[in-house]
């Protein structure tokens, strides 16, 4: 039997109970669990954000652990067969179907209206597909990512969803070389998008968030400057961003915080014929006011969204991360590791900012 914490319907405790091994289809693979992350979405989650969740489901959807099992022959990117043993990650998004509109034609595959996610959208009913167990069962067709030698799992899960997110969010802002670029929010997509920018060529890195740990996490992921949020209102905010960029504001801002206000803010914080890039909006927690001609037209400004990430940014982001090893301390992240009985904990320390990074080690 296998252990998981199961998040039976929003706003009620998560528990933890047993189910039977996988059985397994050719071309599966079992992972025995090291670690899965809580994330900001296990908390849209557990509060009943999201749309379309089919309760009850085992959340967890960027884990890491050791392949504990192979049916059949199942190969990597470059179409070497795994082997038992072998210390991986995957990518959680399932059954994109590459035959719709979106997946042939916009190649925008974070758009397919078939797409599922482990931790997510699969229900219990669909077997341990979370990484909040002992076990997980990856269906055929789930795209593994090894780690080999040359990460550790604590390196890798430490930024977790926040390294994928903020890769794809960076290469979206379209940062240049010499560029001064502010980010908004420090939490792990937010600090991820600091190293991210700093690699990407940024001349100088403002972070604006909140508490100080976070705040001096960013100091330590390579931003020159940070900004407390709550020292500051947001004329006062705003006025300072200024100030550090010659009255100018930033060349590209990137939106990392899930607070609305912040979008308005970070417009007016970003220069004339700027980049304003929007990621951290990731459930709908509410409306804001612009001005469409101060803040946007007369402002020429140039703005986007985005929104998940699809399996060449967390390819890419991890052989980054292999490259820059030792360089930026994602595993500093790791606030503090829970148990499966102590999930609930884990969710409310994360919702109370009380730590950057919760950790679940199932076994």
């Amino acid at each position: 039997m296998v252990k998981a914490a199961v998040m039976k319907e929003p706003m009620s405790e998560v528990v933890v109970e047993e189910f039977p091994y996988p059985e397994m289809e050719d071309g599966s693979v079992t992972l025995r669990t090291i670690y899965s992350e809580v994330c900001g979405t296990d908390v849209h989650l557990m509060n009943g954000r999201l749309a379309g969740v089919p309760y009850p489901i085992i959340p967890g959807h960027i884990n890491v652990g050791t392949i504990e099992k192979i049916k059949g022959t199942v190969r990597d990117i470059d179409n070497r067969p795994f082997q038992t043993g072998e210390l991986v990650t995957f990518f959680d998004v399932h059954e994109t179907c590459n035959k719709c509109w979106y997946c042939l034609v916009a190649k925008a595959t974070t758009r397919c209206p078939y797409r599922k996610v482990y931790g997510i959208t699969y229900s219990v009913s669909d077997g341990l597909c979370g990484g909040w167990s002992e076990v997980i069962y990856l269906k055929p067709g789930v795209k593994i990512v090894p780690l080999g030698d040359e990460l550790n799992p604590e390196e890798f899960i430490g930024g977790g969803c926040g390294i994928v997110t903020a890769f794809h969010a960076v290469e979206l802002s379209g940062i240049k070389l010499g560029d001064t670029v502010v980010i908004q929010g420090t939490g792990p997509v937010g600090l991820s998008a600091v190293t991210w920018a700093r690699i990407a060529g940024a001349q100088k890195v403002i972070a604006l968030g909140t508490p100080k740990l976070r705040l001096d996490m960013a100091l330590n992921m390579g931003a020159d400057e940070v900004v407390d949020i709550q020292s500051l209102n947001s004329e006062e905010r705003i006025e300072r961003v200024k100030e550090l960029t010659s009255g100018r504001g930033a060349d590209v801002t990137v939106e990392c915080s899930g607070n609305p206000q912040a979008v308005s803010e970070g417009m007016r914080m970003t220069r004339d014929s700027g980049s304003y890039l929007i990621v951290g909006q990731y459930t709908n927690a509410g409306d804001i006011e612009i001005n469409p001609h101060l803040d946007i037209n007369k402002k020429h400004l140039t703005i986007r969204g985005c929104w998940g990430f699809d399996f060449s940014h967390i390819y890419k982001a991890i052989q980054m991360l292999k490259r820059f090893r030792g360089e930026f301390p994602w595993h500093k992240f790791i606030s503090k590791i829970y148990t499966l009985n102590e999930t609930n904990a884990a969710l409310k320390a994360v919702e109370n900012l009380e730590v950057i990074k919760a950790v679940v080690r199932p076994n």
